[in-house]
């Protein structure tokens, strides 16, 4: 079985044929799909499409380009969502200081509130981090009682990987890992623990090479299991093994999808 641990299906890309995208994803052996809201609207979509399908699982939270807009009430329905079973993870939630789409300051404000509120929720965290890498260290090394989550899209290199790793985060691979010029994340596969690796498609977003400059989709983390398995040695059923047993185990992720 293999796990996509980091997709946006409630996004609009997939109005159109979701239903469809559900299909190919089981048939191509991915068993559980975590879709993760980035806005309040999204991650309504996302819980709601997690109560009508089994192998698929939500995570709540606003997104570092929507921190400026972000109000009181917003949290409050946020911890209500929270109460549903099928909600696992806070996220994603950090920095991104490439598009700086809010203000720094104000992501970074943002970023240490809704940390503490994973903390209340008791929720992992799922982390987003572009451009931002010893800001987003910083502030993570000031929350001490926050050390379970993921680097969802893993961008940084391996001395980056270590300092994830020593806080006590997983490191999530996209299907960037099958672009040529990808050489950095590709070492960090190669010497990162197996047992702190996640696998995601990022979709819509980031699609692997096969595919690459079209939608991509849920069904698409088996190429990137295959690019992984290529770089560790193993089969692709070993990394898929391996990296839904850790999915499992950071989002406390059912073994039957019930």
């Amino acid at each position: 079985m293999l796990t996509d641990s980091h997709c946006h299906l409630e996004m609009k890309d997939f109005d159109a044929d979701r239903e469809q995208v559900l299909s190919r994803a089981r048939s191509a052996g991915i068993g559980r799909i975590l879709t993760v809201g980035t806005t309040l609207r999204d991650c309504r979509k996302a819980v709601a499409l997690a109560e009508k399908n089994p192998d698929v699982f939500a995570a709540v939270g606003i997104h570092p380009h929507g921190a400026g807009r972000i109000r009181p009430a917003d949290y409050d329905e946020l911890k209500r969502l929270c109460g549903h079973s099928k909600v696992v993870a806070w996220g994603e939630i950090g920095l991104d200081f490439f598009r700086d789409l809010s203000p720094r300051k104000i992501q970074m404000y943002r970023f240490e509130e809704q940390l503490d509120i994973a903390g209340e929720m008791k929720l992992p965290v799922i982390i987003h981090d572009r451009e931002a890498h010893t800001q987003v260290l910083s502030i993570l090394e000031k929350n001490p009682d926050v050390r379970k989550g993921v680097f969802h899209c893993f961008s940084g290199d391996y001395e980056m990987a270590k300092k994830c790793l020593d806080l006590g985060f997983y490191l999530s691979i996209p299907g960037t890992v099958t672009y040529p010029k990808s050489e950095r994340l590709r070492e960090v596969v190669k010497k990162a623990p197996l047992d702190c690796l996640l696998i995601e498609t990022d979709a819509p977003y980031l699609t692997p090479q096969p595919h690459r400059g079209k939608r991509n989709e849920p069904a698409y983390v088996a190429i990137t299991a295959e690019a992984v398995a290529s770089i560790r040695g193993l089969t692709p059923e070993e990394i898929g093994r391996r990296t839904s047993e850790n999915a499992a185990r950071l989002f406390s992720l059912p073994s039957d999808n019930s």
